[in-house]
């Protein structure tokens, strides 16, 4: 018996079109009324990813940002994993003397120094998530997120350190492979990060402690259920450490090979409504399992 969900949201609860289906929208709001919890985990800020669930009328707690922060249902922070500031202004140097492009989380929103290169980098994630969907579609979604102000532009990433605020990810974006590759390794040996990813062409970086599946663990426990009674669904490899520690991980039909390789169980692409069709699946205790 399935008693929580888990649902990352980029290139898995959402579309093309950077919205949640109808289809997948019933699936969980009937998982909720039959009892069984849900969670989003997403790499998102907690602005981000809450319009998009108020404007399919969800409301569940919220793994922000990786697991940096956690929001309960009513939109409270009930738990921060920030980096620390010492171990963010060395990632910082590492990103700049390499001239690598990244965009800064904090606990007061998402910089970026460079207007054009944050569009161009949203827009391309959204591209690898949703290969199908038309470039149009995909640079009005990636605009929106500037425009209804979830990104601040900045002339100096140092702004962002003002008023108190603490870093919860870089999210660094490249398509050169052997540049990026450098950045991974790099930020590796400065110890003290998690590095991991939600496309080809991007790292994101948190610290040790804030991983989607460490802060799910949490959650679940706290709740006084059991993991193997839990379900967690993902596309790519940010969503991995919380596939590690439930009883029934799934694999979007559109997800990262190392994902499809990992996960028991698979359902269909996110243009399908596969969370759907998993939650489905589990309420139904059918049997998915990849052979």
């Amino acid at each position: 018996m399935i008693t929580m969900i888990a649902s990352d949201m980029d290139g898995t609860l959402l579309n093309g079109k950077q919205e949640i289906s109808e289809g997948n929208r019933k699936a969980i709001l009937e998982a909720q009324k039959q009892g069984v919890e849900v969670v989003v985990a997403t790499g998102r800020s907690y602005e981000e990813a809450r319009y998009v669930l108020e404007e399919a009328g969800i409301s569940c707690p919220i793994i922000c940002v990786n697991g940096a922060e956690v929001r309960n249902e009513q939109g409270e922070v009930v738990k921060v994993n920030a980096i620390e500031e010492e171990k963010a202004l060395e990632a910082m140097k590492i990103l700049k003397d390499l001239g690598i492009y990244y965009e800064l989380y904090t606990n007061k929103g998402v910089y970026t120094e460079d207007y054009e290169r944050g569009l161009q980098s949203i827009i391309d994630i959204f591209k690898t998530a949703n290969p199908e969907t038309s470039e149009q579609a995909i640079r009005d979604a990636a605009q929106e997120r500037f425009e209804k102000g979830h990104i601040k532009v900045v002339d100096d990433y140092r702004q962002a350190f003002a008023d108190g605020n603490v870093v919860y990810k870089f999210l660094v974006f490249s398509f050169n492979d052997s540049l990026l590759e450098k950045a991974k390794g790099m930020l590796e040996d400065a110890g003290g990060l998690a590095i991991s990813s939600s496309g080809h062409e991007n790292l994101e970086v948190t610290s040790v402690d804030a991983q989607k599946g460490i802060a799910l663990k949490k959650l679940i426990e706290e709740k006084g259920l059991n993991p193997e009674d839990a379900l967690a669904v993902g596309d790519n490899l940010n969503d991995l450490s919380m596939m590690k520690v439930v009883g029934r991980p799934v694999a979007m039909g559109n997800a990262a090979e190392e994902i499809l390789a990992f996960c028991r169980f698979k359902t269909s692409s996110n243009e399908e409504d596969g969370v759907a069709n998993a939650i489905y699946e589990a309420l139904e205790n059918k049997s998915a399992a990849v052979d």
